[in-house]
């Protein structure tokens, strides 16, 4: 039987299957930390600063379980393919289209095309 793969991370850092690589930011994509004196940055500046900061680890939590996710998947799909069957359930990819939908209205179907997309890797 295969099991899931491992992952790595802290409650700081996404989690990341272990044996692979995080995704790479996007080109001109870098955090650059605020170089201003606390005292000089208007509150509302600070604010909009620090929600930022917090929406940048957000963003790399959710890349971390996309990765993850991934993982698991391909373990799926070798699997499957090991037993004699496809590598994609259809049946399975309309549940969880129904699931993002359901949760997040209807760009959530969009969000879940994407992901299963990202999912399906080559095994």
């Amino acid at each position: 039987m295969t099991s899931l793969p491992e992952t790595t991370g802290t409650p700081d850092t996404a989690p990341v299957a272990a044996g692979t690589a995080p995704l790479a930011a996007p080109q001109g994509w870098a955090r650059k930390p605020s170089t201003a004196p606390t005292g000089s940055i208007p509150e509302h500046e600070r604010m909009i600063t620090d929600a930022r900061e917090r929406i940048d680890t957000i963003d790399d939590r959710i890349i971390g379980l996309i990765q993850e996710r991934s993982a698991v998947s391909a373990v799926v799909q070798k699997a499957r393919v090991e037993a004699g069957g496809r590598r994609v359930n259809l049946s399975r990819e309309m549940e969880v289209l129904s699931h993002y939908r359901d949760a997040l209205g209807k760009q959530g179907t969009t969000l879940a095309m994407t992901l299963l997309e990202l999912s399906r890797g080559r095994v």
